[in-house]
């Protein structure tokens, strides 16, 4: 290793860069097997070379044995001659080699082998893309686009950046690629640029939905794009060739970012963008849109509005729920700057959606329901979780935003939930999403399904009723394309089969279509706990110290998932003084784990403490039914029918969460049923439980006898005989 270090350092003194083969590999952007046989099938000694007429693979020039350097000069000459398998050639016709790429990437790890003697990663960007603005001018330091700033920066660059980019512009064959590869970079450069960059994925789904830049003649008076947050240009470039187009005004509120969204945009040749800092600036940049007060008597006529405006802001870990330019007052701007006809995209926080009115609105709450109330909401996109990927821990939605709805869509917003259609059809989500959007519906009726506004529709429906209106928690519906009546039958004829002495019950058991005109109703949980007739219990955070093998039963996220056995973990009472929020369970609560989908379970004997993040429902009803206080007929919910109705799949598809999924339990709904389905139900429900208890203590015995004999066995105790038969 010491011979290898040293003689890197002597080669690299005298002005020849060494590679390794792992470096060859990262620079060429090919496997190590790629590597290892190209030098073996290439070598002097191999008779293919001959036929193959290609020069040998280079020599080492130094290193050892184990680990051998090469010059990167000769690497890079012989790996020009070959091409690279089905690229696209470029624009004078030569198709792009191993070669191409391998001094592409040896110059850019020199790029970023210079962070660190510039001592800061935004300084080597900043020279890089001014040096790349500059050369696309031409050098022509007269140039009425170059500012003060410019000039100075080009100046202040460090030779050493400015030659590797210049090179690096050679090679590229543009300024623009050489300032978006730079850009590239500042994920391996350690840049803080790169966490608030707009995916690739989404600027694609937005480029999509904004359409093409040529949608109306561009001019100094007539903007066609509006980007409230540019970044370093991500949506903007993602919505095709911007060179020239005049039609475009962008704000960046950060200095460092307007600054390299600037020089990015001189480098791709593009100088009729506007960047200025706040967007109060945009109505001073050029001349107003005046607009006939018929169409908008609202909006304000010294306002630059455009066809198409774009937010992706960089949301601080601050939620800013009661701040009132908190995260939907993007979306405000966008529906103020937007034409007639226009359309804003904007991406927010999925809290914003989700955090229910309460009784006394918060800014976000009313921001809310400002948009809809103005109908300028077309449609709400639940975006693909982790989608930000230095963003983990939050979800996004996009919202698509109208200057004036159509009729037909008046009144109505179309919910989409495009986290479930990327699980469905992978990286082709975002074209996917933009044809449900322009069919306004999709063929799974739980990926999207428009809503009315204010309440024209079914119960429970409007959008303005105060509760969240996030797509995951509105889509919830009947399971589509599935005979509820066939299925159910099928089930009894195959438990019938394989549980022959109970085929008498279940063959008692009645199932019938609904009648036609009978439709079930349903209501939310959120609605039956503000009317009294469920309670919430909450799940409390209890010290392990304090949990044991005496006391009351708890039951937390293990006892729910069946990891651990209920009553395996107990609490004494005089433990469970210490936390005097803590409350006991009764009998007929019924447990929840909501997290990765809903897991129930009935309490039948009370006195249990709940661990967070388990919770209970309980129906207070039911307490004074068990009492004899009230007649079975006036109990309109009981404990197992609850259990099951809430774990059924139409609840199951609401959770949301970016880490942990999470269905909302006051979001879950349940049917309307009149008493005696309802204890028709729970009788049929509690057999079913205790069948199922009689099998699981039979699986449980035969696999007691199975480990007992196993053990018996591998420890060399037990031999095992047949008994003679009887007969």
């Amino acid at each position: 290793m010491g011979a290898s270090v040293s003689t890197r350092a002597l080669g690299e003194a005298e002005g020849v860069s060494l590679v390794s083969l792992g470096e060859i590999k990262e620079l060429a952007e090919v496997g190590r097997p790629t590597v290892s046989n190209w030098r073996r099938r290439f070598s002097k000694d191999s008779p293919q070379v001959g036929g193959d007429r290609r020069p040998p693979f280079p020599d080492p020039v130094g290193g050892s044995d184990s680990r051998p350097l090469f010059d990167a000069e000769d690497v890079a000459a012989w790996l020009d001659l070959r091409p690279v398998p089905d690229a696209e050639p470029g624009e004078d016709g030569s198709l792009p080699t191993y070669g191409d790429r391998f001094r592409r990437g040896l110059r850019l790890r020199g790029l970023v082998a210079l962070r660190h003697e510039l001592g800061s990663a935004e300084r080597l960007i900043t020279d890089a893309l001014a040096v790349c603005a500059m050369a696309a001018q031409g050098d022509d330091r007269h140039a009425e686009a170059f500012s003060d700033e410019l000039l100075t920066d080009v100046e202040t660059a460090d030779p050493r950046v400015a030659r590797a980019v210049r090179q690096l512009i050679q090679e590229l064959g543009s300024p623009g690629a050489a300032a978006d590869t730079v850009l590239g970079l500042a994920e391996r450069l350690e840049s803080d640029l790169i966490t608030d960059s707009t995916p690739p994925t989404l600027a694609e789904l937005i480029s999509i939905l904004a359409g093409p830049l040529d949608v109306v003649s561009p001019g100094p008076d007539h903007p066609t794009v509006i980007n409230l947050c540019a970044g370093t240009g991500e949506l903007l470039f993602g919505l095709g060739d911007i060179r020239g187009h005049e039609g475009i005004l962008a704000v960046e509120p950060d200095p460092l970012r307007r600054k390299l969204i600037s020089y990015r945009l001189l480098a791709h040749h593009c100088t009729g963008v506007n960047v200025c800092a706040d967007p109060e600036e945009l109505d001073t940049l050029r001349p107003s849109v005046r607009r006939d007060p018929d169409l908008d008597p609202e909006h304000p006529w010294d306002t630059t509005s455009g066809e198409v405006v774009l937010a992706d802001p960089p949301y601080a870990a601050g939620e800013r729920e009661f701040d009132d330019k908190g995260s939907l007052s993007w979306a405000l701007e966008a529906v103020r700057r937007l034409n007639p006809g226009g359309r804003g995209l904007v991406v927010v926080p999925s809290w914003t959606l989700s955090r229910p009115r309460g009784t006394t609105p918060t800014p976000n709450a009313r921001m809310r329901e400002e948009l809809l109330s103005q109908d300028v909401v077309a449609a709400v996109i639940q975006l693909p979780r982790r989608i930000h990927r230095f963003r983990t821990g939050a979800e996004h939605a996009l919202l698509v935003l109208r200057s004036q709805a159509a009729p037909k869509n008046q009144g109505r917003v179309l919910l989409v939930d495009a986290d479930r259609i990327a699980r469905r059809v992978g990286g082709a989500w975002p074209a996917y999403v933009a044809k449900v959007l322009e069919d306004g519906r999709s063929p799974v009726a739980e990926e999207a399904r428009d809503f009315p506004v204010s309440a024209t529709g079914p119960r429970g429906e409007a959008l303005l009723d105060g509760r969240s209106v996030l797509p995951a928690h509105r889509l919830g519906t009947k399971e589509q394309g599935l005979d509820h009546f066939s299925a159910t039958r099928d089930a009894r004829r195959e438990a019938a089969t394989a549980l022959p002495q109970l085929k008498e019950w279940i063959g008692d058991l009645g199932v019938a279509r609904r009648v036609p005109g009978t439709e079930v109703a349903h209501r939310r949980v959120g609605e039956h706990l503000r009317a009294g007739q469920l309670r919430l219990l909450a799940g409390h955070r209890i010290r392990e110290s304090d949990i044991g093998d005496a006391g009351l039963m708890v039951v937390g996220r293990e006892e729910m998932l069946g990891a651990l056995p209920l009553g395996q973990r107990r609490i004494a009472l005089e433990d469970l003084a210490e936390y005097p929020q803590a409350q006991t369970t009764e009998r007929g609560d019924v447990f929840l784990l909501t997290e990765h989908g809903v897991r129930t379970l009935v309490d039948d004997a009370g006195g249990c403490v709940l661990l967070a993040p388990v919770q209970g429902l309980r129906i207070p009803a039911y307490r004074k039914f068990l009492a004899g206080k009230v007649l079975p007929e006036e109990v309109w919910m009981r404990p197992h029918p609850l259990a099951q109705l809430l774990a059924a799949p139409r609840n199951q598809h609401r959770g949301s969460g970016s880490l942990v999924r999470r269905v909302s339990v006051r979001d879950m709904d349940l049917p309307e049923l009149p008493p005696e389905e309802v204890a028709e139900l729970e009788a049929i429900l509690t057999e079913t439980d205790r069948q199922r208890a009689d099998v699981r203590r039979q699986l449980a015995a035969l696999d007691n006898l199975a480990l007992r004999l196993a053990a018996g066995v591998a420890d060399g105790d037990l031999a095992l005989r047949r008994r003679p038969s009887s007969i």
